[in-house]
């Protein structure tokens, strides 16, 4: 690697862990219960909340995998565009009325609406179980990304992650939700330029998109499992369904949530309904450069990851890729960070807390969740240093499946109390088993599974439909039954908008 793109990547990556630990001054609390900690004390504006939602959701693992699935398997890789468009709508009527009860109860994680909506341990367990276990693969992909980066760097071994993992680490012990949130103002500043460069230097250097997607479309067709630049009839319904699931899914993981919570007001979530996606704009650019790289003639040598990385080698000069590296590795840190917060959060609030320690103070909470978020992180970096790659792969693919099985609960409970809360448990079961099922009946490589009516779908929709069918049918018997539904903590008023701007 030259030594113009090493001094530029550590520059900035030195930058922005400054900036990580400066956080400590910025909006300073005494960070003594998990509230000031996880959620920063729930004071995130417009700009900010902006900032983070974008950094937690459009991850380093973005800019590699979703380029890389272009690069090997042509369309089906652009369903992450339409998804992040169709959720907004959603988002824009839904997550304001989820930030309102969670303000007016003091609600940290969406377990703690569960639990409190329905009066179910059992339930609050469940969203608990399904999101940590949706997070950690999250994580671990997080920093496969950031290998991905170091590798093309030059560096071999994985020293050079352990020290990025202990930097992440050490200011997101700290400073919680703060570090990432400031993080993420450079993070996107980054990732935007080098979008944006790149869409109009690499087509230039390449002779124009037509040539792009001619040639493009010419190597798909010679791979040894030929695709298409277009979508072959025989996939709409499978593109179809897993943007759908993944529109559904994206805001029901805990970082997703933690980035609402953290929000200062009602109207903030749904301006930045409004603003996200602006982002889609840029992942529409992002899956191009698959596209590119293909035209470009890159040699991954097997491994698709490798594509956009080298794609930048080849077509910028040598500060250029410095800056491009950092933006995607930086990239990772944020959502890294805020996902460790998240399932840091779940376990304390919901299992440590609720199972271990009825009595823990707002300070033993929180000092529990700093050191939950540490051991998360290990975690990762266990699991990628320790376990091949496409473990974590199927971990992912599965983790899009759990997190679906938790809609009915949530979205459900913000309207109504119709549901009985053992028939929403037994429908949660009931998905999580017939979705892990269908994901082994392909060997957890795929997040297709064909009926036997021959219609091939995302797995996560199939154990929905299947989850949603149980919970109506049992909440129908076990309401006519009167079968008890608990007490519910929450009255009517904790879901309105109380704003008047």
């Amino acid at each position: 690697m030259h030594a113009v793109t090493l001094i530029v990547f550590f520059i900035l990556f030195a930058f922005v862990t400054v900036l990580g630990f400066y956080a400590s001054r910025w909006r300073r609390t005494s960070q003594r219960n998990i509230e000031d900690w996880g959620l920063a004390g729930r004071q995130f504006g417009t700009f900010f909340t902006w900032f983070l939602l974008g950094g937690d959701l459009y991850t380093a693992y973005t800019f590699i995998a979703v380029p890389a699935l272009a690069f090997g398997a042509g369309a089906i890789a652009f369903f992450a565009v339409p998804y992040t468009i169709v959720v907004y709508p959603f988002v824009f009527v839904v997550l304001p009325r989820f930030w309102s009860v969670a303000k007016a109860k003091g609600y940290v994680t969406a377990s703690d609406f569960v639990k409190g909506r329905f009066d179910s341990r059992g339930l609050a367990l469940a969203v608990a179980i399904s999101g940590i276990l949706a997070t950690m693969p999250y994580i671990a992909l997080q920093m496969v990304g950031m290998q991905t980066i170091l590798e093309a760097l030059g560096f071999s071994g994985y020293i050079p992650l352990v020290v990025a993992f202990i930097i992440l680490a050490a200011y997101t012990y700290m400073n919680g939700l703060r570090a990432p949130a400031m993080v993420a103002v450079a993070k996107d500043t980054l990732i935007y330029i080098t979008i944006i460069v790149a869409l109009i230097v690499i087509p230039a250097s390449l002779g124009g998109f037509a040539h792009i997607f001619h040639a493009a479309n010419v190597k798909l067709g010679e791979a040894a499992k030929p695709s298409s630049i277009l979508l072959s009839p025989k996939l709409y319904t499978a593109y179809a369904t897993l943007a759908l699931g993944s529109a559904v899914a994206l805001f029901f993981y805990p970082h997703a949530m933690t980035g609402v919570f953290a929000s200062r007001s009602r109207n903030t979530v749904r301006k930045n309904a409004a603003f996200l996606p602006l982002y889609s704009l840029l992942l529409g650019g992002i899956a191009l450069l698959g596209f590119m790289a293909l035209a470009a003639n890159v040699n991954v040598n097997g491994n698709n990851n490798l594509a956009v990385p080298l794609l930048f080698q080849k077509e910028f000069s040598h500060w250029f890729v410095g800056v491009a590296f950092a933006a995607i590795l930086i990239g990772a840190l944020v959502p890294a960070s805020v996902m460790a917060i998240a399932a840091s959060n779940l376990f304390t609030r919901n299992i440590y807390t609720e199972y271990f320690a009825r009595t823990s103070t707002p300070e033993r909470q929180a000092g529990v969740a700093k050191f939950v978020s540490l051991l998360v992180m290990l975690g990762a970096l266990i699991f990628v240093i320790g376990i091949p790659l496409q473990f974590s792969l199927y971990l992912q693919t599965l983790g899009g499946v759990w997190i679906l099985q938790t809609v009915p609960m949530i979205v459900g409970g913000l309207y109504t109390r119709w549901f009985h809360r053992s028939a929403l448990l037994i429908g949660w079961l009931v998905g999580m088993v017939l979705g892990t099922w269908m994901e082994s009946t392909v060997g957890f490589s795929s997040s297709f599974f064909s009926l036997s009516a021959g219609v091939t779908g995302y797995s996560g929709i199939w154990a929905l439909i299947a989850n949603v069918i149980v919970a109506v049918g049992l909440s129908v018997i076990l309401n006519a039954a009167r079968v008890s539904n608990g007490n519910d903590q929450t009255q009517r008023a904790d879901y309105q908008d109380h704003e008047t701007a």
